[in-house]
């Protein structure tokens, strides 16, 4: 079986070797990218790739401007690094397709375990179920949703969300459950990124995002 192919962007040759030995111990395939002029070049060589680590503060090309030129070609899941830590950065970083946010410094063994999560859930929606509800179709294993027969264009992760609300509709989940349960890892972050990207679903959704309700002091609940 072939390994699974990972992307590592960072102008820091130290962060990338650091990062780069935490993968391969794991068994997976590791390339390098020194900035994202060379990132870009990479990930059109490589078509294949599975997943994409990506700095923020980086030459030529920073990791906003990699990521949205990305994100206009394919859903890849990626990470973003970056030294900071405000909230309007993370917010402009799912803002723009990114599926997940870590702050500099970090725990190398949680990047990892963050990675895994990620691939996993990916793994999961190749077994090919499809999932209706309320005029909502989702095709797992072509990462595609339809809306009254029109295609919607989601995030790898609204796609991740929207699944887990239809999953357990008329269940309310507690914003603690969703980020267990979506992101599949302990979440230090703030639980405001459930809001930030049921927000932004919502938007996308059109009239059907109503679906979605606020529990009020808990969560969130799909009802149709």
């Amino acid at each position: 079986m072939s390994k699974l192919k990972i992307l590592v962007v960072d102008d820091e040759s130290r962060m990338r070797k650091l990062v780069k030995d935490f993968l391969m111990k794991q068994g997976y395939e590791v390339l390098e990218a020194g900035d994202g002029s060379e990132a870009l070049d990479i990930f059109f060589d490589n078509q294949d790739i599975a997943l994409i680590i990506l700095d923020v503060m980086m030459p030529k090309l920073d990791g906003w401007q990699v990521c949205r030129e990305i994100r206009s070609y394919s859903k890849v899941p990626v990470i973003m690094l970056t030294a900071k830590g405000e909230e309007r950065d993370e917010l402009q970083g799912f803002q723009i397709g990114a599926d997940e946010y870590i702050s500099k410094p970090f725990s190398p063994k949680i990047l990892v375990a963050r990675v895994e999560a990620i691939l996993r859930r990916t793994s999961r929606s190749e077994e090919g179920e499809i999932l209706e509800c309320g005029g909502i179709s989702i095709d797992k294993a072509a990462h595609v949703v339809t809306i009254d027969g029109e295609p919607v264009d989601l995030s790898f992760k609204e796609f991740e969300l929207l699944t887990y609300f239809i999953e357990n509709k008329g269940i309310a989940l507690s914003r603690d459950k969703i980020l267990n349960s979506v992101w599949n890892y302990d979440y230090f972050g703030d639980a405001r990124t459930i809001d930030t990207h049921v927000k932004k679903l919502r938007s996308k959704m059109g009239e059907k995002g109503e679906l979605i309700k606020t529990v009020w002091g808990m969560g969130y609940k799909f009802e149709a």
